[in-house]
């Protein structure tokens, strides 16, 4: 998964159910998409199931070179609602670190590997949950499967534990 020339990301925002959609079509016109996703486990009537859920809902990164590419298009592809643009002259790529590192950690298919590395002062967002994008530091690891973290809840420190699929390190 390499960046090919002098491509960058960016991100475009998704029309309702517009993710298949809008990767149909941008491929058509020639640009790259990734639109990674990730595991869930969710439990139903006392059976737990895991689903595939996207990592960023609503929105998909677009790669393309701004310089010499037709990225007005964009705005008008099937399933785009519209590229995320700070000045309307010229799109603001993502860091390139970051979209390195994110791809980096997927397979494939687009899905994000769980983290084996994950060690007790690392920074992480969870990603799913009553906590869903609070950012903490892992406090222990108390088996291979989950991770305590220390929140700040209502002016209170509380201990807890996560999944590790419910979590992104930050690097």
């Amino acid at each position: 998964m390499e960046d090919r020339d002098n491509s960058q990301w960016f991100v475009a925002q998704l029309r309702p159910q517009g993710l298949v959609r809008a990767q149909t079509h941008l491929h058509r016109q020639g640009f790259e998409t990734f639109a990674p996703d990730i595991l869930v486990t969710t439990t139903r009537a006392g059976a737990a199931r895991e689903a595939r859920k996207q990592l960023f809902p609503g929105y998909i990164f677009v790669s393309f070179d701004p310089d010499i590419s037709q990225w007005g298009v964009i705005n008008s592809t099937r399933g785009i609602a519209r590229l995320i643009l700070s000045d309307p002259r010229r799109p603001q790529p993502l860091p390139r670190a970051l979209m390195t590192g994110l791809r980096q950690h997927c397979d494939a298919s687009g899905l994000l590997s769980p983290q084996l590395d994950l060690r007790v002062g690392d920074r992480i967002r969870v990603l799913s949950g009553p906590l869903a994008d609070l950012v903490t530091t892992i406090e222990t690891l108390p088996s291979a499967a989950r991770i305590g973290v220390l929140i700040d809840l209502m002016g209170r420190e509380v201990s807890t534990t996560l999944s590790r699929d419910q979590i992104l390190k930050l690097n």
